[in-house]
């Protein structure tokens, strides 16, 4: 049997709390300095980058790629061990994801195919970045990211609805020859529990709760250039009330959600 760590700290939820919605100065000050490193691809709590002159630079200060878990840094991967748990908070979740991606894989080599995913997670890591987010993960062509106090300020919301917009923006739509990428996104916000989950050293940040559920529900009936954003969330993001509305009958929901229909200039 393995010793238990003296340092692990689990289900620590006062921690949890007050991480979420207020943050920590070692957070803050490392996301302002951080994102203006370069390069891709960064930890995607604290936004340290592991190439470059950038990664070269965090390496000195111990900042690499965790062996656990390469999307987050020693440090940030350490910090997730030691305060193993959670807690419920507000949040804004957001999901995109690539429309026709199996048709369009069919289209084009393995290699080509690859390179269209590559970048999408480029761009979509940096409109989330840019916007205060945090990204939960990427599962094959879709994004998962979330928004919450400590990141994002009281305006979580509408940050994660200006981060889904930049998104359709930097994929092309709205633009004369089309996008690159087709991309639809749903933005959803509610109390989700979020925290570390798994087991020590692989641990990870994940969003668990009927919100995170209805946004994933949300961007699968979103068509390509579209963002579909839950009546609940347009309203605490201050979008005009006359944008366009449907009704939705989504799977596994008892009654039918209403949104509202953004573009990317919307």
């Amino acid at each position: 049997m393995v010793p238990a760590d003296p340092s692990f700290t689990p289900l620590d939820d006062d921690y949890w709390r007050e991480y979420l919605t207020r943050g920590d100065d070692l957070l803050h000050f490392g996301r302002r300095v951080f994102t203006r490193l370069p390069s891709d691809p960064r930890c995607r709590l604290c936004t340290a980058p592991f190439a470059g002159p950038g990664g070269r630079a965090m390496r000195l200060i111990g900042k690499r790629p965790s062996d656990a878990n390469p999307n987050v840094c020693t440090s940030c991967q350490n910090q997730l061990i030691r305060h193993h748990g959670g807690a419920e908070v507000e949040g804004t979740m957001l999901f995109a994801d690539i429309r026709g991606s199996t048709s369009l894989a069919e289209t084009m080599t393995p290699g080509a195919f690859h390179e269209i995913i590559e970048r999408f997670y480029r761009v979509a890591s940096r409109t989330v970045f840019e916007n205060d987010g945090a990204i939960d993960k990427f599962v094959g062509d879709e994004l998962v990211a979330m928004f919450y106090s400590a990141l994002s300020g009281e305006r979580h919301v509408a940050r994660a609805v200006a981060a889904a917009q930049a998104l359709l923006r930097a994929t092309g739509h709205g633009e004369p020859g089309g996008p690159w990428v087709p991309v639809g996104a749903g933005v959803h916000t509610g109390r989700v529990w979020f925290g570390a989950v798994g087991e020590a050293p692989h641990v990870e940040l994940t969003a668990l709760g009927d919100p995170v559920n209805t946004t994933a529900r949300l961007a699968a009936a979103a068509g390509a250039g579209e963002v579909l954003v839950s009546v609940d969330a347009a309203e605490r993001a201050g979008l005009d009330p006359s944008l366009p509305r449907r009704r939705l009958q989504l799977k596994g929901k008892r009654e039918p959600v209403d949104v509202v229909v953004l573009g990317a200039g919307a």
